[in-house]
Formats: structure tokens, C-alpha cells, sequence
């Protein structure tokens, strides 16, 4: 465990944590979300300058890795992990859970395709218009999604799913980001 002096921040959580890591995400996520509604304000007045073009690079490339593999982890492996983790019970809560949170991820895919499009051309110094309503909608939905995340999915999760496929989803999290599997 890394330790944390006071005054300086806090190490962040890695794969041997990962019910952690994907909270901490979702924090990144919103980080990225703010950084996108301070750009839509930005460009009517600088139009896509300097800063522009790098606030634009840094929230296509976050979303188009961090971001997605969030949801592969838990797609691919903690969904699937908390399933089982109710082999034998009545799931049919659970099933809607996870069913409607993979919903939300095709959701949130669609109204991310458009900004994508718009934040490459403001990247590559392009004038660009960010609608404000595509800002709102992306930034609220994503906001909705993580609250549900952090109220529902993260502490069922904590308090069904076994530790050995707690560790067997860390260590998919860890090679899906370019590590090797322990």
C-alpha cells in the first residue's frame, strides 16, 4: 500500500484495488466533462486556439481510452463477476442493474460519436461550433451514469463478488492497459 504524506496527494488506485480504480475513474470522467463544458464556452470567444486545440486533444484521447476501457472493465469483467456472484438467488434486480448500465454506456457511446467528431477538428486548429445542448446532454448523462455507478453498482459489488474474482478482474484491467497478467 502506498503511503500519503499530508499535503501531498493521495496515490492513486491500481489494479490490485480495481472496485477503487473504477471509482476513481469516474472522477476522471467528470474531470473531463468539466474540462468539455469550459471548451464550449471558450471557443465563441478564442475560437479554436492553443489551448483550444489541446483541451480538445486531451478529452478525445481520454475518452477514447481511459474512458472506454472503463467500460470494457466492467462489461467484460465485473458485470459478468457480480452475475455470477448471485449463481443459484434470484437476480432479477441485479440483471436490470447491469442490463441498464450497459444501456447507458450505448447511450453515452452515441452522444460522445458527435463530439468526437467536433473536438478532432478543434485538435487540429479547425474552427469548430461545440454545441452547448451536445456539452449539456453528454456531460449530464455521464453524471447520471456515475452517480448510479457509485450509489449502486460499486458497493454491491464490494459486498457480493468474492476477492479471487476481485483479483482475476484486476489483473484483466491491468493487461487491458498494456500490463501483464501476474
Amino acid at each position: 500500500m502506498a503511503v500519503s504524506f499530508p499535503g501531498s496527494p493521495a496515490a492513486a488506485p491500481g489494479t490490485n484495488d480495481p472496485l477503487a480504480l473504477l471509482s476513481a475513474c469516474h472522477g476522471r470522467i467528470a474531470r473531463q466533462c468539466a474540462t468539455l463544458a469550459r471548451l464550449a464556452a471558450h471557443l465563441p470567444v478564442h475560437g479554436s486556439d492553443a489551448a483550444a486545440q489541446t483541451a480538445a486533444a486531451s478529452v478525445c484521447r481520454y475518452f477514447e481510452t481511459a474512458a472506454a476501457h472503463h467500460h470494457e472493465d466492467e462489461e467484460e469483467d465485473l458485470f459478468p463477476a457480480l452475475i455470477e456472484s448471485m449463481a443459484g438467488s434470484d437476480a432479477v434486480c441485479l440483471h436490470a442493474l447491469v442490463d441498464g448500465l450497459v444501456a447507458e454506456h450505448r447511450h453515452l457511446a452515441g452522444l460522445w460519436r458527435p463530439l468526437r467528431q467536433t473536438l478532432s477538428e478543434i485538435a487540429a486548429g479547425r474552427p469548430a461550433e461545440l454545441p452547448p445542448q451536445q456539452v449539456q446532454a453528454f456531460t449530464e448523462a455521464y453524471a447520471a451514469h456515475i452517480r448510479r455507478e457509485e450509489d449502486e453498482l460499486l458497493p454491491m459489488a464490494a459486498r457480493l463478488i468474492p476477492d479471487d474474482a476481485l483479483a482475476a478482474i484486476g489483473q484483466a484491467m491491468k493487461v487491458r492497459r498494456g500490463g501483464e497478467a501476474g
